[in-house]
């Protein structure tokens, strides 16, 4: 009864943003087609790069999910750099992602997350931009390890499709980008409620501090591909049983950037040489930035958990009930595309 109860805890709580979330991601789908993001990314210099860490941030795209756009960019004229920087913000952060950041583990965190994120997505679109050019492959095609088809048919079902309205881009939110995220986020939510329920907080302390912890929690966090969301109720349980908040700001930083299919994308776009440079790059930005988390906070006496505490009693009962079961209904594809149509 406690997993129970600690697992309806922390979903009523998630369950207004995320909903709250998958409106803007719909909304940021239909209004940013695919023609804008190559004007804004074309070329090879930092000024794109820079760009395409801010355009990707806000984007509803998974880590495989994102490969196909950046593909395409890359191709059409994008260069290392940008393309490499897309591929790390657009995963790492969302909307959706950081609504729920804010409420499960305090506003705090969610700056540190963005900020983490663009600076990770920065230094390492730079760092492999300097690794040269290769010429493009042929071949386009692409492997994908995310859950709907949202990912694997390519373009189709990215934010770069044909149809720009306002009604398609909600459509996709509530049924590709759920579907993608609904497995994950439920695997998230319940291995929170095991950490919350059966581990204390002085069982992680003794793990916690230091630059080894912060190494250890990036080499967990990168070969564990999870998506962003996902990824959020996992670090607010390892943070509740007692972690640093730069370990749980690593995880969350290097987690979801990762996945085997970006990291063969790579690979063969770019070479080994680039993909050495990015893994290399991700693990020592994001656990030089978890470590600069832990010194702050540790200067001013923040508590991210009781930023989030205080968050989470901002909407009634009655709203996280009925976002929690809005959720439920739309994650059922059956009984959406009975009541809904899509």
């Amino acid at each position: 009864m406690s997993l129970i109860n600690e697992l309806l805890s922390i979903a009523l709580s998630a369950a207004p943003w995320l909903l709250l979330g998958l409106v803007i991601a719909g909304l940021i789908k239909a209004l940013m087609p695919e023609h804008l993001l190559q004007r804004w990314m074309g070329g090879r210099g930092l000024g794109s790069i820079l760009r395409a860490a801010v355009i990707g941030m806000p984007l509803p795209l998974c880590s495989c999910g994102a490969i196909p756009t950046a593909l395409a960019l890359h191709r059409g004229g994008a260069g290392r750099g940008p393309t490499t920087s897309f591929l790390i913000s657009t995963p790492g952060v969302g909307v959706d992602s950081m609504l729920i950041t804010s409420v499960l583990l305090g506003p705090l965190m969610a700056l540190a997350r963005v900020l983490g994120a663009l600076v990770t997505a920065i230094v390492t679109g730079i760092l492999v931009g300097f690794t040269g050019q290769t010429a493009l492959p042929k071949s386009t095609s692409v492997s994908s390890c995310c859950a709907s088809k949202g990912a694997d048919d390519g373009n189709a079902h990215t934010h770069a499709t044909e149809s720009t309205g306002v009604i398609a881009g909600l459509k996709y939110a509530f049924s590709d980008l759920l579907d993608d995220i609904s497995s994950w986020m439920f695997a998230g939510l319940l291995l929170a409620g095991v950490l919350v329920t059966f581990v204390p907080p002085e069982t992680l302390v003794g793990f916690s501090g230091g630059l080894l912890a912060l190494i250890l929690m990036a080499v967990i966090g990168i070969p564990l591909y999870i998506c962003a969301t996902a990824a959020t109720p996992v670090a607010a349980g390892l943070l509740l049983a007692g972690i640093s908040p730069g370990m749980a700001l690593v995880f969350l930083l290097a987690g979801p950037v990762t996945s085997l299919a970006t990291l063969a994308i790579l690979r063969r776009e770019f070479g080994n040489q680039a993909l050495a440079v990015y893994l290399v790059s991700i693990l020592l930005v994001t656990v030089l930035i978890g470590w600069v988390f832990d010194q702050g906070l540790a200067m001013i006496g923040w508590d991210p958990v009781q930023q989030a505490n205080q968050v989470q009693e901002l909407l009634p009962a009655s709203v996280e009930w009925l976002a929690l079961g809005a959720l439920v209904l739309f994650s059922i594809r059956p009984m959406r595309k009975r009541l809904l149509g899509f």
